[in-house]
């Protein structure tokens, strides 16, 4: 439960940002896609972008533990109980238009992105048609398929570091396989999009296919996929599968029958989760030779810098 300096720093974060939604004991089971996990002290969901830099201005002069969640999607949160706050900024959901190019807010979801470059006639962001996210997790993490990710369309970002506001390129931004600079201490607040002219018709017919394309992954309580495909050509599913690992279960998460690379979680323990990943990539560096790199984020405190 929340401690009495913990009461404190709510009742400072209270006084210093009225128009902020603030939440105590926060539960990670209930945000995130794996559905386990403890509880964090506290959430705190900024009005607009000024006081978002404002709030992590304060945590992080304050050395006060937090973590920044978006759609709770491709996170491993802990079992234990978190005493920091969860940054969440579901209220940055502006999405503007200028010319071929969205200005899009970092808590706009993937579906409210898709609906709005398919009213504006704007074409490029179907392959993202049923990804869990945020837009701001979604560049963070650079989400996207084979054909289309996040670093492919993204012009600019408007992003906090160490409490200040600064403007990043895309060429600044870091990007690589499910990698950002943004996993390192600096926190998205809006990005701007360049898409190409298309017809709402073509966009639904996109959508539609790569909808067709996910129907076929695991249902259940999951992370998406939890590792990146190595170089080779192989896929990390391909590889758990060729170690017979299909099935493989701890507890209550087990590795899917249908799809290797997704771990399905049945119960509330995290460290189960936790514990199949090391056993998948001990077993497959054993008996392949490849150690495969998460695509997942554990929950922890951002460093203090």
């Amino acid at each position: 439960m929340i401690n009495g300096k913990l009461c404190g720093l709510r009742a400072d974060l209270e006084k210093r940002f009225p128009q902020a939604t603030l939440t105590e004991n926060f539960s990670f089971a209930r945000h995130t896609t794996i559905g386990c996990g403890g509880y964090a002290a506290l959430s705190i969901e900024p009005a607009d972008e000024e006081s978002a830099a404002a709030v992590l201005r304060y945590l992080n002069r304050g050395a006060i533990p937090y973590y920044i969640l978006g759609a709770g999607a491709n996170v491993l949160p802990p079992d234990e109980f978190f005493e920091g706050v969860v940054v969440r900024f579901r209220a940055l959901r502006q999405i503007g238009r200028e010319g071929n190019r969205l200005i899009v807010g970092a808590g706009s979801t993937g579906g409210s992105l898709l609906r709005s470059a398919r009213a504006a006639r704007l074409g490029g962001c179907e392959p993202f048609t049923g990804i869990p996210m945020t837009v701001g997790g979604g560049i963070a993490m650079n989400a996207g398929i084979a054909v289309r990710h996040f670093s492919d369309l993204v012009e600019e970002v408007l992003a906090v570091c160490e409490g200040e506001t600064i403007v990043l390129r895309a060429q600044e931004c870091g990007f690589s396989e499910k990698q950002s600079v943004f996993q390192n201490n600096i926190a998205v607040l809006r990005a701007v999009l360049r898409l190409s002219p298309s017809t709402a018709q073509n966009i639904e017919r996109e959508s539609c296919f790569y909808r067709l394309k996910r129907a076929h992954l695991p249902k259940g309580r999951s992370m998406g996929c939890t590792f990146v495909n190595p170089e080779g050509g192989i896929s990390a599913g391909a590889l758990i599968e060729a170690c017979g690992l299909k099935g493989r279960r701890i507890g209550d998460a087990f590795v899917s029958e249908r799809h290797a690379n997704f771990i399905i979680n049945e119960g509330r323990s995290a460290a189960d989760v936790a514990e199949l990943i090391g056993t998948i990539k001990e077993i497959v560096y054993k008996e392949k030779g490849v150690l495969l790199r998460e695509e997942i984020r554990r929950i922890a405190p951002y460093p203090i810098t």
